[in-house]
């Protein structure tokens, strides 16, 4: 009985993983699965509609920095200037929107940060 538990021992050996548990950068890696943000079957499930400038619909040429109500649509509530890929915004409105915006925080029309 004594050689019997010692063979079983010895045959029962790990087989080595494809992938070691620490594996550096040039180790092989495994698949993604589907359906992450790259696309494959479950991508997007919504349609995203294209967004237009408000001032160019609206036909807004000046942009002032005394109206703080248009203003601060477009300022988060932390303060920060909201980008142009979030709002819409054209070019040319997004840059002379960030003028007025920073006009009107220079004299204390609008908060540089939220308050806490």
């Amino acid at each position: 009985m004594a050689d019997e538990t010692n063979s079983t021992q010895s045959t029962e050996q790990h087989a080595p993983t494809s992938r070691p548990a620490h594996a550096g950068p040039g180790a092989p890696r495994t698949p993604r699965p589907a359906g992450g943000p790259g696309g494959g079957p479950g991508g997007r499930k919504f349609f995203r509609r294209k967004k237009v400038c408000k001032f160019c619909t609206e036909k807004i040429d000046a942009i002032s920095y005394r109206d703080v109500r248009l203003l601060q649509g477009f300022v988060a509530e932390r303060g920060k200037i909201v980008p142009r890929r979030l709002t819409g915004v054209c070019t040319r409105h997004q840059r002379r929107l960030s003028l007025a915006i920073k006009q009107s925080r220079n004299i204390a029309l609008l908060a540089f940060a939220a308050r806490f």
